[in-house]
């Protein structure tokens, strides 16, 4: 069942990205991640009053875990996404994301001390070189300052990322999954909606919720990225190995290509699909490494 979340997380969040793309031709950043956050949390406890789940009791540690991990994985690195979305799009945004699969076994060696052999670092590098592949001329429709900065905020999203969820997962074998998603998102919705009081002025910020709620394309992204991809990306990592889950989770690089091609009409050259290609090969070649 883990590997079948994973896919899922895969399937809905590209799907969702697709539909985040359309929204920040009308948000900013900033207030897209504060909408999106509103939505998962509101979706997180609406499922745990009807499905009735005791309020786990979480350990002062635990508590500070899950703070960490909300700030950094919903404030900073979805608002750094979003912000690298707007600027490359999403096919670019897509094949940047692959760096996450290397950042989880890195980052899995320094927390748990998971053996990490030479394939890895082979297949981490064969990943980077993708990326560098599809990115190191910048598309005509995008400036050369956006593309370097999107790119950059692109990969310290998807290292925030990865390290936001590993820290949760011991708690994630101990309390249930909707309990861990509502503390996350509650924590990055209090961050973000703090940064943008600050930046815009609360009526404005209540005012950009209304606009939100309203706009089709970031609702539906948001109950797809926000809501049922987390579940499954938590359950995915709850119950099966964290590598395991991360491949799958990648698959997302792909279907996202694929659906800018179709539905944004984004182009896919020669140079995009040789960086997918090897990325997907050194994802794959990491892998297939068996961890310690």
């Amino acid at each position: 069942m883990g590997d079948i979340y994973a896919i899922l997380t895969a399937l809905c969040w590209s799907s969702a990205v697709i539909l985040f793309d359309i929204s920040s031709k009308k948000f900013e950043a900033l207030e897209l991640n504060a909408i999106k956050n509103l939505i998962g949390v509101f979706g997180f406890f609406v499922t745990i009053l009807f499905l009735s789940i005791p309020v786990p009791e979480f350990t002062s540690d635990e508590i500070l875990v899950l703070m960490v991990s909300g700030l950094l994985g919903i404030t900073v690195a979805d608002l750094l996404f979003l912000e690298s979305l707007k600027r490359i799009g999403s096919s670019i945004s897509g094949l940047v994301s692959t760096i996450y699969t290397p950042s989880i076994f890195i980052l899995a060696f320094i927390l748990f001390n998971e053996t990490i052999a030479f394939q890895s670092y082979l297949g981490g590098f064969i990943v980077i070189s993708g990326i560098v592949v599809t990115v190191y001329k910048a598309p005509r429709n995008i400036t050369r300052n956006d593309f370097i900065i999107g790119i950059c905020f692109g990969v310290l999203a998807q290292v925030f990322t990865a390290f936001s969820v590993l820290v949760v997962k011991p708690i994630l074998s101990e309390h249930p999954i909707l309990f861990v998603a509502l503390y996350r998102f509650g924590v990055g919705l209090v961050g973000t909606a703090i940064i943008c009081v600050i930046k815009y002025g609360i009526y404005v910020h209540i005012q950009s919720y209304r606009k939100g709620l309203a706009n089709f394309h970031l609702v539906l992204g948001s109950l797809l990225g926000t809501y049922l991809s987390v579940i499954f990306w938590l359950a995915g990592f709850k119950y099966t190995l964290a590598g395991r889950a991360a491949i799958y989770n990648q698959l997302s690089t792909v279907l996202i290509v694929i659906f800018a091609r179709l539905f944004l009409n984004e182009s896919l050259n020669a140079r995009k699909i040789l960086g997918l290609g090897l990325a997907i090969l050194g994802t794959l070649l990491v892998t297939m490494v068996k961890h310690n």
